[in-house]
C-alpha cells in the first residue's frame, strides 16, 4: 500500500485531517531531545545547580514546554485543538548537556505527537535563552519521537 501525505488534499492544497470518524481512544506520546554545552559551561550551570539570574533554568524550561503542548494547535497550523490529560517534562543533566523528555496524554480522535515534539522543542529554546549569556556554542539536537500509542498505528523507537 502507497503512503500518503495526510494534511494534503487530492488537490495538492494543505487541508486538516477529517478525524470525525475516528474512534476516542488513550493517545500518549513521548519525545525528547537534548542540549549540549561546552563542558566548562556545563561545569559552571552544575555547580551554580542550573540556577541563573532569571531564576532555574530547568524549571522555567519545564513551564514553558508544558505552556507550549497546550498552545500547540496555535503554533502547527493543521494540528488539532485537544483536550490533555497529562503532560509531564523531565530534564535531567548528562553528559555536558541536558536531557529532555517530554510526555503527553489524551483521550482524544488523535494523536499527541506534536504536541510532545513542541514541549521538547521550547523546553530547549528556553535553556538556550536562559544561558546564551554565557555563551551562543550551545546545541539543541536529536528531537525525535521515541513513543506513540493509541493510534492506528503504534511507534517505538
Amino acid at each position: 500500500m502507497k503512503k500518503t501525505l495526510s494534511h494534503i488534499d487530492e488537490s495538492g492544497n494543505a487541508s486538516m485531517v477529517d478525524v470525525s470518524k475516528k474512534q476516542v481512544t488513550v493517545r500518549t506520546a513521548i519525545a525528547s531531545g537534548k542540549v549540549h554545552f561546552p563542558s566548562a559551561i556545563f561545569a559552571q550551570l552544575s555547580a551554580d545547580d542550573f540556577l541563573g539570574k532569571k531564576g532555574s533554568i530547568i524549571q522555567t524550561a519545564v513551564i514553558a514546554g508544558i505552556q507550549a503542548v497546550k498552545k500547540t494547535s496555535e503554533l502547527i497550523p493543521l494540528c488539532h485543538q485537544i483536550n490533555l490529560s497529562k503532560i509531564q517534562i523531565d530534564i535531567t543533566p548528562v553528559d555536558n548537556a541536558l536531557q529532555i523528555v517530554c510526555i503527553v496524554k489524551c483521550n482524544e480522535q488523535t494523536g499527541v505527537e506534536m504536541e510532545a515534539l513542541t514541549g521538547v522543542s521550547v523546553s530547549a529554546l528556553t535553556i538556550y535563552d536562559m544561558c546564551k549569556a554565557l555563551s551562543h556554542d550551545i546545541k539543541i539536537s536529536e528531537v525525535q519521537l521515541e513513543q506513540k500509542t493509541g493510534g492506528k498505528n503504534d511507534f517505538n523507537r
